[in-house]
């Protein structure tokens, strides 16, 4: 009983890190229409930035700061220079050149800092409390709950309940529309790209401390699971990569508790291809196009 506490602690923490990188996704979905493959890349590209920050300045929270700014400073390059230059008729060009960038930046993050892990301390204890004599969630993990629960209620408001919201998910919709009624959607759209790699970078950074370090390809598991999570949960939903990255979090430790870390994916797969034949859209789904 006691090891099973400890497992579903250690998957919540776990699927927190998740969810807030499946809500990248998801920001890019509602705002743009695409699935970014280069996302983590990009992300990694600004936690090597807060990395440096961070060792300049022995500060976290300024290593924090500069991971955001830089996400979102890739995240306008990348869509203004790169994505807007790929025609838009299909989806297949953009895909494919955001895996020629992925391979582009992990190959000169490589050649820059070389393919050892580099590693970051957390701002709190990673030493989970006990209850009851059972370990549970470290002062570490509260952290990150917070964040990505602020994260989740941020991103409602601003798609839900603000103007700039409603224009961004416009423009992804019915840009052709949204340009009648006066909605800038070019800038709708680079807005979508920065938010959401400022996100992406935030759960990267966050996953970093917890990890073996950081290096070139520190997101690309991460990557594969928030994907996952965010087809489960819908694209359009972002509760539903909250709730999917606890679900899949969870689901991920307790298998490698007790069956092994080489049957965790098998799990995962096998929970997507549930849900796919379940209801395709996602669980989410339908909910968050009724109340849109």
């Amino acid at each position: 009983m006691d090891r099973i506490a400890f497992l579903l602690a250690t998957g919540l923490a776990r699927g927190l890190v998740i969810a807030l990188f499946a809500l990248s996704l998801v920001i890019i979905w509602r705002a743009a229409r695409i699935v970014n493959f280069a996302q983590a890349a990009m992300a990694v590209v600004a936690v090597f930035v807060a990395f440096a920050v961070t060792a300049l300045t022995d500060s976290f929270w300024l290593g924090l700061v500069a991971a955001l700014v830089a996400g979102a400073v890739v995240g306008y390059a990348v869509e203004r220079w790169l994505i807007r230059l790929v025609p838009a008729r299909t989806p297949l060009p953009g895909m494919i050149v955001a895996i020629g960038l992925v391979m582009v930046l992990q190959a000169g993050i490589g050649i820059a800092f070389g393919p050892q892990h580099r590693p970051m301390a957390a701002p709190f204890s990673e030493q989970p409390f006990t209850v009851g004599g059972v370990p549970v969630l470290s002062p570490y993990d509260l952290f990150v709950l917070l964040v990505a629960l602020g994260v989740v209620g941020g991103l409602a408001l601003l798609f839900n309940g603000t103007t700039l919201g409603l224009q961004m998910r416009a423009s992804a919709m019915a840009p052709e529309v949204s340009r009648l009624l006066g909605v800038r959607v070019p800038r709708m759209v680079t807005l979508g790209w920065m938010l959401s790699a400022a996100v992406a970078s935030l759960a990267v950074l966050l996953l970093v401390p917890t990890e073996l370090g950081l290096n070139a390809h520190s997101g690309d598991v991460l990557f594969v699971h928030a994907f996952t999570v965010a087809v489960l949960g819908g694209l359009d939903s972002p509760v539903g990569a909250l709730v999917g990255g606890i679900v899949v979090g969870v689901l991920i430790s307790l298998v490698t508790g007790f069956l092994g870390a080489g049957l965790a994916p098998i799990a995962v797969l096998a929970l997507l291809t549930l849900v796919l034949l379940v209801r395709p859209g996602g669980i989410f789904a339908v909910k968050e196009a009724r109340t849109a």
